[in-house]
């Protein structure tokens, strides 16, 4: 299926993926030449006209470039123009106490969501100072609490970085850098159904098992899938929407705004 409107139904529950947004201090601030308030607000406009009802947004990470209170609180205002709660996750770029402090009044802040047969874990994979991620203690007691309670839910298991190898070079070791901590315990659970990510700012979707390995385009900068070095792509901002269904099925797509908008600048060399 591809992007496009969707109604809600009786038998599944709809979940918007908004991720990498890397929003600025300053209204204008640019990632590689691409203005990222501009392209959210084109991202979010985007989702309003083709998701317009939705049970939940996820924001993956890398919600600021630079950590500051200005840029979360302007992501919060966006993501309050779509009629469904928000969750969020610090990445690499983020300030992940900041974003403690300003969210646990909104209920940005969750270890995990209940959400129609579902059960939604957000992970913390931030490493302050340091680009890849990592699960500490506390994090992965979060997956063991959240799956030795969950009863007949499915889960998804949302985080920033990636926990597989993506095919590119330049990524991999910058990724989660204990990924079988978090891979040993969800294998084998059946009712782990996904696994969905931010960082790699391109689509992905793979299985691993039984598991459903997604990520999603950033709503700013793409990054060039499979390339050895760093590489920006010339493919439009976008976001994911996915249907989770009573009996653990999943309907997921990703939706990009039209070819040649919001594209950064030539030659980019790194972010």
């Amino acid at each position: 299926m591809s992007g496009g409107t969707m109604s809600l139904g009786s038998d599944f529950v709809c979940v918007v993926q908004l991720t990498d947004s890397h929003l600025f201090a300053e209204v204008g601030g640019d990632l590689l030449g691409l203005d990222t308030q501009a392209s959210l607000d084109a991202v979010i406009d985007m989702v309003l006209e083709q998701t317009p009802e939705m049970d939940l947004v996820l924001a993956t990470g890398d919600i600021t470039q630079d950590g500051s209170e200005a840029a979360y609180r302007r992501f919060i205002t966006a993501s309050q123009r779509l009629p469904a709660p928000c969750c969020w996750i610090p990445g690499n770029h983020d300030d992940a106490e900041l974003m403690s402090h300003i969210g646990d009044p909104l209920g940005l802040n969750r270890p995990w969501v209940d959400l129609g047969n579902w059960r939604i874990v957000m992970l913390d994979t931030s490493i302050l100072g340091a680009v890849p991620g990592r699960l500490e203690p506390s994090q992965l007691a979060i997956v063991d609490d959240a799956l030795s309670s969950v009863g007949e839910r499915h889960v998804m298991v949302c985080l920033h970085h990636q926990p597989v190898d993506i095919g590119s070079d330049w990524m991999a070791p910058i990724g989660l850098l204990n990924p079988q901590d978090l891979l040993e315990r969800i294998q084998n659970r059946s009712e782990v159904k996904v696994v969905l990510w931010g960082h790699i700012h391109q689509h992905f979707d793979q299985q691993l098992g039984h598991l459903r390995l997604l990520a999603t385009p950033s709503t700013c900068v793409q990054f060039a899938a499979g390339s050895s070095d760093f590489a920006a792509d010339t493919l439009a901002p976008g976001y994911r929407w996915m249907r989770l269904y009573d009996d653990g099925r999943i309907e997921t797509a990703v939706s990009r705004l039209p070819e040649g908008v919001f594209l950064p600048e030539p030659g980019a060399v790194g972010y």
